[in-house]
């Protein structure tokens, strides 16, 4: 699952299985051949990035060190994947052990304040898959003075705060309390009367709504749009080693190739069926239900539509970064550029571009 802060200790998250093709790997950069460097991606399940194990397991790209996939022997890369859960992607990020990080431009801004980093693709935005589900509290005046339980400096409390915000209200009428995503559905779902209202995120939304008779969606992210993107993100420093450049251009390649067969009617179920295999086993009708709450960015013209909108410019993700400091959720901001290599977070679109062009 996803979605903590590096600075919190990790925690022990349900439905976080590692994928089955985690290997030991050379470091990041490193190669047993000269025509092949190996370059390191880090992601956890989540609808978007459980992408990459999919292309793994049908041979576009192989996941293992010194083996090639389709797109990797197009690109001359050899890419390594290590599928485990997210605090460990973004430790294993942090700590210069891998050279991407499937993340969200949340979780991004504190890593960025150490390791320079280069936004390459958003694959998908929050639009109703983040939610508060209540038990027994049927308003949002009713819930004031009651703690919601949900992660505390993740894109859970953001979420909650910021709708909260832009309602009018105050956040402070509304304690949140630390509680792992996966235990405070699991106490809901068991009746436990000291959890009535929770922040979550899928699958546990899905699950708490189906399960818990008189369960109530109080608030989703579909009220704060595009303003939680899952992303893959690289390393300045790794974009400048040999090969970085087409690592980059393979990544997107992959997600781009899979997002195909989504589209296409002969492969449109089977693919949904492997990506929610890899997403707490989610079965073909919950995931046609996920996708709707987390729509992919399915083309690079949805992409760069995103990222090189006015909006998202100007506006949200400067905005996402002062909300976050202020409210706590990250201690410091980094530069945060749009096609500004100097920056210390830069969502770069010439990859992209290149894409979009068939270069």
């Amino acid at each position: 699952m996803k979605r903590k802060w590096l600075a919190l200790p990790l925690v022990a998250m349900v439905f976080m299985g590692c994928d089955s093709a985690q290997k030991p790997t050379a470091k990041p950069g490193e190669s047993k051949s000269e025509t092949a460097p190996v370059f390191t991606l880090a992601w956890s399940e989540y609808p978007s990035w459980s992408v990459f194990g999919v292309a793994s397991d049908v041979g576009l790209i192989d996941g293992e060190e010194g083996k090639q996939g389709e797109l990797e022997k197009k690109w001359k890369v050899d890419v390594v994947l290590k599928g485990v859960d997210y605090d460990t992607c973004i430790q294993l990020y942090g700590s210069n052990e891998a050279d991407a990080v499937c993340i969200t431009n949340m979780d991004i801004l504190g890593p960025a304040k150490d390791r320079a980093s280069v936004a390459i693709l958003p694959t998908s935005t929050s639009l109703g898959a983040d939610a508060c589900i209540t038990v027994g509290i049927d308003s949002i005046e009713a819930l004031k003075g009651k703690t919601t339980k949900g992660l505390e400096r993740s894109v859970s409390q953001y979420a909650f705060e910021r709708i909260l915000t832009k309602r009018g209200l105050d956040p402070k009428d509304y304690p949140f309390a630390n509680m792992d995503p996966g235990a405070a559905a699991t106490a809901m779902q068991s009746g436990d009367k000291e959890v009535t209202s929770i922040m979550v995120w899928n699958p546990f939304v899905l699950q708490t709504l189906r399960d818990v008779a008189g369960s109530k969606k109080l608030l989703d992210s579909s009220e704060i749009p595009e303003e939680i993107i899952d992303m893959v993100v690289v390393a300045k420093d790794s974009l400048g080693k040999k090969g970085g450049d087409a690592f980059a251009r393979c990544v997107i390649d992959t997600f781009y190739a899979v997002n195909a067969r989504m589209e296409k009617p002969e492969t449109a179920d089977s693919t949904l069926v492997a990506i929610g295999a890899k997403f707490s086993n989610l079965k073909l009708e919950d995931m046609k239900e996920v996708v709707q709450q987390t729509r992919f960015y399915k083309t690079p013209k949805d992409a760069l539509a995103l990222i090189q909108g006015e909006e998202f410019r100007n506006k949200t993700m400067p905005a996402v970064a002062t909300f976050c400091v202020e409210h706590g959720i990250v201690t410091a901001k980094p530069t945060v550029g749009f096609d500004a290599a100097d920056s210390q977070l830069n969502f770069d679109s010439s990859f992209l571009k290149a894409h979009a062009d068939g270069k």
